[in-house]
């Protein structure tokens, strides 16, 4: 298939995991093995706003991830030549009960089916839930990405979105984007490294990105025993060398600081109702690249994320907000700009 994506080079690529989701629902709903991981909720993020050309994706899988999968996400308008299949299997299974839209469960699959009075699922048998442990400073994974999976054409581009992945990845490719000329660089940062322990390391990361982009248990964990301020951590944050900082709050929405102007601001969540929460705060940061490409408005970006969001969490997967009507995205954007208030 000579499709537009294999003819032209992105202008954006999104780099991340990929996964194998086996979800329970808050309503009870179960969903087995379905396509899943950050990068994919990021991309549709970024979708819901820019389609054309298609945004690039980056990331490593083993030879047993579907490949009808991959072929889908070409088909719903994706450049997947940056997804790199190894000669090898890699579990990439995840597990996720919802108690609530907010409680998710993560451990003890097995234990959770038996309270539900369901059958284990066979695709599960041998699951182990992800290390707790820390990231690595010197060791790469199996999906670490490494330079060498940036394909030529997506070193055309000239914007770029890392999801969480792991310390060295984060610590080497904000580096390699900016030496083939990328203009922006936005990052989510894996829960592995933010701890006291990396601040230090943290702080090379943060440096020379246009924005950082954790979650506020992130952001609280990494400043434990020093600050408990979420301004104060932003600011702190922002001290190392980055534009804009954004604190993903969930439902209370995010708040924004802005290095240049030393400016905060405070955006509610988009209220709906929330089906399925998987990968809401990795579509706000597709939401996020694409609005501050449209606009190069720190507010705009974040409003546009937080739109997003609510879009991915109403239905369930990464590809349910592609589905929206095309002006729903717009008329909440225009609804959501009225509730930003500077603090």
């Amino acid at each position: 298939m000579d499709s537009i994506a294999e003819r032209s080079s992105p202008r954006n690529i999104l780099a991340g995991e990929l996964r194998r989701d086996f979800v329970v629902l808050p309503n009870g709903k179960i969903c087995l093995d379905v396509p899943g991981g950050n990068l994919l909720y990021a991309a549709a993020g970024f979708a819901v706003w820019d389609q054309s050309p298609p945004p690039g994706l980056v990331a490593r899988v083993g030879e047993d991830f579907p490949q009808e999968w991959i072929t889908e996400f070409s088909e719903r308008g994706f450049d997947a030549r940056g997804i790199k299949v190894l000669d090898q299997p890699i579990d990439l299974r995840s597990f996720y009960a919802y108690r609530d839209p907010t409680q998710r469960v993560e451990e003890d699959p097995m234990g959770y089916f038996s309270a539900l009075g369901q059958p284990f699922p066979k695709a599960l048998l041998g699951y182990r839930p992800g290390s707790t442990e820390l990231d690595s400073r010197t060791r790469l994974s199996l999906t670490s990405l490494r330079h060498i999976d940036l394909i030529p054409e997506y070193l055309e581009a000239t914007a770029a979105h890392i999801c969480p992945v792991d310390y060295l990845t984060h610590s080497l490719l904000p580096a390699v984007l900016r030496q083939a000329g990328f203009t922006t660089i936005t990052l989510d940062p894996s829960s592995g490294y933010m701890t006291p322990s990396f601040r230090d390391d943290v702080a090379s990361i943060v440096t020379g990105l246009n924005a950082f982009l954790p979650s506020e248990e992130e952001a609280r964990r990494l400043f434990h025993g020093r600050s408990t301020d979420l301004w104060e951590i932003a600011e702190v944050l922002a001290s190392y060398g980055c534009e804009i900082i954004v604190i993903k709050r969930g439902e209370r929405g995010q708040l924004l600081y802005d290095s240049a102007t030393r400016k905060r601001w405070e955006i509610p969540a988009y209220p709906v109702q929330s089906i399925d929460p998987t990968g809401a705060g990795d579509a706000f940061c597709g939401g996020f690249l694409a609005g501050f490409r449209r606009t190069f408005d720190p507010i705009q970006a974040v409003v546009h994320g937080n739109i997003s969001a609510s879009l991915v969490i109403e239905g369930q997967g990464p590809f349910y907000a592609l589905e929206s009507l095309p002006t729903l995205a717009q008329v909440r954007l225009e609804a959501l700009s009225q509730s930003v208030r500077e603090v």
